[in-house]
């Protein structure tokens, strides 16, 4: 997680600031150059945007879904780098600790020394990443065609579909669920005392093995997720991400009318 995304995280999700990724998207692809890719890479981009979309209504226990976090060089998703992808598979209702992902992006400077305390990846490490075509594109084939998670996804998602814009000239069209909404849908008993991912993983007993980075990240959140899911899942077997979606939006709009 980004030097100051965790202040940003840490509040309420309702106090956030909602950001258009879809408009953020179009103008960078307006205004921003497109890369001039290889065909190899072209070739992998084309392949990814032919896969199906996500079938949302299958059970969790017979699907795919990646959680995924970000490390930038700020807490503004709309203006600061991405500088790191971390992401977990739970694929059937379970971790596969060999079904996972991470990547630097090459930099063309460091960040500042402020934010390498934060996430830890250092200068050398920054520039000497993987140049972010490619490593989107590696990101792209793991996610393959399915739903994404994050906990405050809108700050993963604008950073990645800017990226992605600036860097493939592309958009990532997959649909994502925030568990910084989900978690208060499912423990609202909760939900007055816990807001930031530390506080819903320190409830339960979920470790660290190394906070702000972005594959230790989303293997936390990917493990909250497992938590929330199989409490209910155990009542309905049939549970799917687009009964996920629906909770996220009912406690959106709860929230909307306490403000």
């Amino acid at each position: 997680m980004a030097a100051g995304a965790a202040n940003l995280r840490s509040g309420s999700p309702a106090g956030l600031l909602a950001l258009d990724v879809t408009l953020l998207s179009r103008l960078f692809g307006l205004f921003g150059s497109r890369p001039p890719l290889t065909p190899a890479q072209t070739q992998r981009l084309g392949r990814w945007r032919a896969l199906p979309s996500p079938d949302l209504r299958e059970p969790l226990v017979t699907s795919r879904c990646v959680v995924v976090d970000v490390e930038t060089s700020g807490l503004n998703p709309a203006r600061d780098r991405l500088i790191a992808i971390g992401a977990v598979a739970v694929d059937g209702g379970q971790i596969s600790l060999t079904d996972t992902f991470e990547v630097i992006l090459q930099q063309s400077s460091p960040s500042s020394h402020a934010n390498i305390l934060v996430h830890g990846i250092g200068g050398t490490a920054q520039v000497a990443g993987t140049e972010p075509a490619q490593a989107l594109l590696d990101f792209l084939d793991f996610v393959g065609a399915a739903p994404l998670v994050a906990f405050h996804a809108s700050f993963d998602e604008t950073s990645i579909r800017r990226a992605m814009q600036q860097h493939l000239g592309a958009d990532l069209n997959r649909p994502w669920l925030d568990l910084a909404y989900l978690a208060p849908a499912f423990h609202a008993e909760l939900a007055q005392r816990l807001k930031s991912l530390d506080d819903w993983t320190a409830h339960f007993n979920i470790g660290n093995f190394a906070r702000h980075g972005a594959l230790a990240d989303a293997y936390a959140t990917a493990q909250l997720l497992l938590i929330l899911t199989n409490a209910s899942g155990h009542s309905n077997p049939a549970l799917s991400f687009a009964d996920l979606m629906k909770r996220e939006r009912t406690q959106r709009s709860l929230l909307r009318l306490k403000e």
